[in-house]
């Protein structure tokens, strides 16, 4: 599907499975199956002491823990005890970024892990990074409050991946106002392909998200559940979280050049804080 193509809901909503499959994903969005580019994205679920096998090849890859521990080795570094958090909801991650060419090997801790890869095309060789802290941003006002934990952007080094993730309380909208970065316009605007990647704090909950051109040849809302991906091929995008239910999303970033330069959608620029 070319990225110009007509797109319903259905192509843009991907959902988890239950039970991992043989390489231990619960998840698996590559870039052919995206129709787009630049981005992929998987999800692994290991139980206590399971290894987990991964080489770059020709793309630079960001390891987010979203729970659990494990030991990991990348190229020629090792580390004994990556992650500390339970869950997306207790604090910001550790996160790991690798270089094309690199081998990275992990082996859970005793109660297993759960981590999301994000993947880009690279060619630059870098050292493998590990980053115990991300930045946290608290950002917009009243109903639109959030925070942010900036993982991996521009000040971190990378080729082509972008890296954040945002935690929206019950009944609040994020990724507000509506925004959109689909055209190369630098200084103005960065052609970015994204996905988002959603958890609940209770999985019974939802949110709902809107992808939108200005001409409405994209126009879709969809309801986004725990453990679902949405792509954003191109077009203004938004999410609320339902009330009552805390919402986490990952969000994953690349294009042809590596800024975060961002439209927002005219109507609405004016609800800006």
């Amino acid at each position: 599907m070319s990225q110009t193509a007509l797109r319903g809901a259905t192509d843009l909503r991907i959902p988890s499975e239950a039970a991992p499959d043989h390489e231990h994903r619960i998840l698996d969005l590559t870039a052919e199956r995206a129709g787009w580019k630049y981005v992929g994205f998987e999800v692994v679920r290991l139980l206590g002491g399971e290894p987990l096998a991964r080489d770059t090849g020709e793309r630079e890859a960001c390891f987010v823990w979203l729970g659990g521990t494990s030991s990991v080795i990348a190229g020629q570094k090792r580390w004994e005890r990556v992650g500390k958090r339970a869950t997306v909801f207790d604090g910001a991650p550790h996160a790991l970024h690798v270089g094309p060419g690199t081998s990275v090997r992990v082996s859970a801790g005793k109660k297993g892990c759960e981590i999301a890869i994000g993947w880009a095309p690279a060619t630059d060789l870098v050292e493998p990074a590990l980053y115990k802290n991300a930045a946290v941003e608290e950002r917009g006002e009243g109903a639109a409050a959030r925070t942010i934990h900036q993982i991996l952007m521009e000040d971190r080094a990378a080729q082509r991946l972008l890296v954040t993730e945002v935690l929206t309380p019950a009944g609040h909208w994020s990724s507000y106002p509506p925004h959109k970065h689909d055209t190369d316009d630098p200084p103005n605007e960065s052609y970015l392909e994204e996905t988002y990647y959603f958890r609940m704090k209770d999985p019974r909950g939802f949110a709902l998200q809107r992808v939108y051109t200005s001409d409405r040849s994209l126009d879709e809302s969809l309801v986004a559940r725990d453990g679902d991906v949405v792509l954003v091929p191109r077009g203004y995008h938004t999410v609320s979280a339902a009330p009552g239910y805390d919402l986490y999303y990952l969000n994953v970033m690349a294009g042809p050049r590596r800024e975060w330069k961002i439209t927002f959608d005219p109507d609405h620029e004016r609800m800006r804080w």
